[in-house]
């Protein structure tokens, strides 16, 4: 189904699996621990027990739930409940210990994401670890934010929005009304929960399961919004670094704002995603016009025609939709659908089914996982309770259409999409445990930061910026298209993280990799590497 840009900016939770100056300020979230409200760190918690069992009869994934504090400098109150999920090393006998996946976001459900794509993961990780991921708090089918006292009532709610994004001063209005309601539910329900979901937060939650799982020091492998996760946790728990794989990273002061509560422009925006969008969106359009009908359904002939083609597209949206297809819903579906290379295909026949003014077939979903929950509520607040909790964004709902048209005017289509993306986060109050640097405290071992050149979502000069803010950080470029390395892969990439997570040994300054299959075409021999210093892509069979 379509993602609405709150809660499928940055997750990718969508039907294919399924972003600057010194800083001025350091809080006392800088420190390892929590700190109580006398000024003392409390001792941590005990580790949390994880009775697992098989998630449904027949599985090959685990479940358990672990218990965690609600507030962790008051590790004697309140309780929460993570939902935790586990597939045991398929070589046990060269098992390295258990890697931490979180599959981003935020609000992105690791209990369904991980199972979905534990296919992805190189092999040679999958055989020495066990690959462990949960439901962060606040999501999915651990404790959760939920502001509505039915599924009929969220649905309603939903519906009242416009798709995609606002187009008119009347979409405006029901879009900043209709967030203006969702905080003031949300409020109403569980205000000690909404304190309690920064990823300051679940960072600590991360290192009580490591605790959980008998892990010394903790291996991780996060995607877009969970670089920014685990950039904390290398910053709140240097010592405890063991291997740390970034991939499609957010820039962590573009994240913070710089650390300053005052925001003139919302997250995306400061991230770029409009700008790698509509980079990503061009080369779409580029590679579709490059080949033929029968590879790419909406090619015109030449890439200029096929821009031409899109744009005569969304001009005649704008004044007529197709069914219920509007421009906002199409631009949506097409900014959203560049996540995966592989659904490019998908979505140049929907494309081309609208440029001949029929609405596009409603596409299936993947397979349900077996687990014990496959279709858990996630509901737009709780991504929203992390992310504008977390991430500054203008304050003022009126200032999100001027800041629309200044992004349009340099990422076209993508621009208006991104800017609103961030629009539910003009009212919603910011959390009081937000973690805002510093971000290069020494860990036990240098993180992999992984960019990929064309990103829709986290553009890569977040990549670079993040592997240049941590400390002793080493970045692996991926040469192509879609968000994150994990789902659109590289042979050569997984080779280099395979290596890095069993002995700790990090490519060569300056390596890039290509990815193995391009947009339209068909697979090519993989693992070729460009790469400063000779590296080679054959370090592990």
């Amino acid at each position: 189904m379509p993602v609405h840009p709150l809660r499928g900016s940055i997750a990718g939770r969508r039907r294919h699996a399924a972003a600057v100056a010194v800083m001025t300020c350091v809080t006392v979230l800088a420190v390892q621990g929590p700190v109580a409200a006398d000024g003392t760190s409390p001792p941590p918690a005990p580790a949390p027990r994880l009775d697992w069992s098989p998630c449904v009869g027949g599985s090959p994934f685990d479940c358990a739930t672990a218990k965690v504090p609600l507030d962790h400098a008051e590790p004697g109150g309140r309780t929460i409940e993570l939902a935790v999920v586990r597939r045991k090393a398929t070589g046990p006998g060269q098992r390295v210990g258990t890697l931490f996946f979180n599959p981003g976001g935020p609000g992105g459900p690791g209990t369904v994401q991980m199972p979905q794509n534990y296919t992805a993961f190189p092999r040679e990780v999958r055989e020495r670890f066990d690959i462990v991921s949960w439901d962060p708090r606040g999501i999915g089918s651990s404790t959760a934010v939920n502001c509505f006292a039915s599924p009929a009532e969220a649905a309603a709610w939903s519906a009242a929005k416009p798709v995609g994004f606002p187009v008119g001063e009347k979409q405006r209005a029901d879009l900043t009304s209709a967030y203006e309601d969702l905080v003031r539910r949300c409020r109403r329900t569980d205000p000690g929960l909404l304190a309690h979901v920064s990823t300051a937060d679940t960072a600590r939650d991360l290192d009580q399961l490591r605790r959980a799982v008998g892990d010394p020091r903790l291996s991780y492998y996060g995607i877009s919004y969970g670089t920014i996760l685990g950039a904390t946790y290398a910053n709140l728990f240097p010592d405890k670094v063991r291997a740390m794989t970034l991939d499609s990273n957010i820039a962590p002061r573009a994240w913070t704002n710089d650390a300053s509560d005052t925001a003139s422009l919302t997250t995306f925006l400061r991230i770029g995603s409009d700008r790698g969008a509509a980079a990503t969106l061009d080369a779409f359009l580029g590679l579709c016009g490059s080949t033929t009908t029968a590879r790419c359904a909406f090619s015109a002939g030449t890439p200029q025609a096929t821009r031409d083609k899109f744009d005569r597209l969304t001009g005649r949206l704008r004044k007529a939709p197709v069914g219920t297809w509007t421009y906002a819903r199409t631009v949506a579906d097409a900014v959203n659908s560049l996540y995966l290379v592989s659904g490019w295909a998908d979505l140049a026949g929907r494309l081309e089914a609208l440029a001949r003014g029929r609405a596009p077939e409603p596409e299936p979903g993947p397979p349900a996982p077996p687990v014990r929950d496959p279709d858990p509520y996630l509901g737009e607040e709780q991504a929203a309770a992390v992310l504008c909790g977390d991430s500054p964004d203008p304050r003022d709902p009126g200032a999100y259409h001027a800041l629309e048209e200044a992004s349009a005017a340099r990422a076209g289509d993508a621009g208006r999409f991104w800017t609103w993306a961030a629009a539910g986060c003009a009212t919603w109050p910011a959390s009081p445990d937000r973690y805002t640097g510093p971000w290069n405290r020494p860990t036990a071992n240098p993180v992999l930061v992984v960019g990929t050149t064309h990103d829709p979502s986290t553009a890569y000069p977040n990549s670079p910026a993040m592997a240049r803010e941590l400390a002793g950080a080493r970045l692996l470029t991926h040469v192509g298209y879609g968000h994150t390395a994990l789902l659109n892969p590289s042979t050569c990439v997984q080779a280099y993280e395979s290596r890095y997570f069993v002995d700790g040994t990090l490519p060569p300054p300056g390596t890039a990799c290509e990815q193995d299959t391009p947009p339209f075409s068909a697979p090519r021999p993989s693992g070729g590497v460009s790469a400063g210093g000779g590296a080679t892509a054959g370090a592990v069979s």
